[in-house]
């Protein structure tokens, strides 16, 4: 939407990073965030020269004072800590780095915030050692699950978080009502044309994105590899294979869901979009050396198109509709794959042991098909 909310600047500082980012298409920008192109041009070439300054309006200050004094020091700090009573001393000193405010170190810090009577929590057992892995670039892998069930006033909702694994930027922080495809499908959409699209996207095997059983597609998978993603699940009783959505659950809970309970959904948005803002481009991230996930994202060059492409399927492939209920046949065998395809074309791919097909619809392998163990 255009720049004319009470987000303005939030939506200015998201603008101009993404701008910034190598290989940015700032025309595409301009148009995923509804303004013109010279406006957009003109705020970067305004960042470039003056950063988050330059995106205010009629300010100027400085960001940077070397010389503030030891009180300057700890009342920041102790603001700071009032504005994000999650975070502890070594982001709050990296905070005050970045903003100019001083050097100190994070023991100083937790020793401020010791001295000024707050209490400060414990990492809950220790660090558990563990190899990371980290996907190469933005947008080759999104994170896609739902926080499970937080109270309303009247009633509650269903968090729905969208997270890049490469950078751990929230794509998509959404209250939702209930957890239908729609309801994500409508989520979806608008990250898509902000951002663009992934490669693909993770999930875990529940509803609406898996049945819970055999059957890893659903109606919601089946838009998702129509929109050109692929779709990967993790294995049953695995969450690790989520792990930054984790961790990034466990963050929003501390940091946005301590409070007494929204009053409705529209108060649980205005909240998300708040925490997500400073989840993206002011909370330091262990994981990225004290960054944030805003400073390693970069939109996606490959847009979302309104409309299904149509799609080829390569030469040698047999071609098969999928009939109700899931059912297809296949040289004289007829078998279920999924009845989330139903209606549509899928192909059997020839492997090399004689009678052996992958099932595939697109570029998405469904499973291998061995017809010699498949009744006539």
């Amino acid at each position: 939407m255009p720049f004319e909310d009470r987000s303005v600047i939030k939506q200015k500082l998201e603008f101009v990073r993404l701008a910034s980012a190598k290989g940015a298409n700032v025309s595409v920008l301009c148009q995923r965030f509804g303004i013109g192109r010279t406006c957009g041009h003109k705020l970067l070439s305004r960042y470039r020269i003056e950063g988050e300054a330059g995106l205010v309006e009629q300010s100027r200050r400085p960001r940077s004072s070397p010389a503030r004094s030891a009180p300057e020091v700890e009342a920041a700090a102790l603001a700071v800590r009032m504005a994000h009573p999650a975070w502890g001393g070594r982001k709050i000193a990296r905070v005050l780095a970045r903003e100019g405010i001083g050097t100190p170190a994070a023991s100083t810090v937790t020793g401020i915030l010791r001295r000024n009577g707050i209490e400060l929590g414990t990492s809950g057992g220790g660090a558990q050692p563990f190899i990371r892995f980290e996907h190469a670039a933005p947008n080759d892998l999104w994170q896609m699950d739902f926080k499970g069930h937080v109270a309303l006033r009247c009633g509650r909702l269903h968090p729905l978080t969208v997270l890049d694994d490469h950078s751990r930027f929230s794509v998509a922080l959404s209250a939702c009502a209930d957890q239908t495809t729609a309801a994500v499908k409508a989520r979806l959409v608008t990250a898509f044309r902000r951002y663009g699209l992934p490669w693909r996207i993770a999930t875990d095997n529940g509803p609406p994105w898996g049945d819970g059983g055999r059957n890893d597609f659903t109606l919601l998978t089946v838009w998702l590899i129509e929109t050109g993603i692929a779709v990967s699940h993790s294995r049953p009783c695995h969450p690790q294979t989520l792990g930054k959505d984790e961790r990034f659950h466990r963050s929003l809970k501390a940091e946005a869901l301590q409070g007494p309970p929204f009053a409705d959904l529209a108060k649980a948005q205005d909240a998300f979009d708040q925490w997500r803002h400073v989840y993206n481009a002011q909370r330091p991230h262990d994981a990225l050396d004290g960054g944030v996930p805003l400073d390693r994202y970069w939109a996606s060059l490959r847009p979302y198109r309104e409309t299904v492409e149509p799609f080829e399927y390569a030469k040698g492939d047999l071609i098969r509709r999928v009939q109700q209920h899931g059912f297809v046949s296949i040289l004289g065998r007829t078998m279920r794959l999924c009845r989330a395809f139903t209606g549509k074309s899928v192909a059997f791919r020839p492997t090399a042991t004689d009678g052996v097909f992958d099932a595939w619809f697109r570029h998405q392998k469904i499973e291998t098909i061995d017809l010699n163990v498949v009744a006539r």
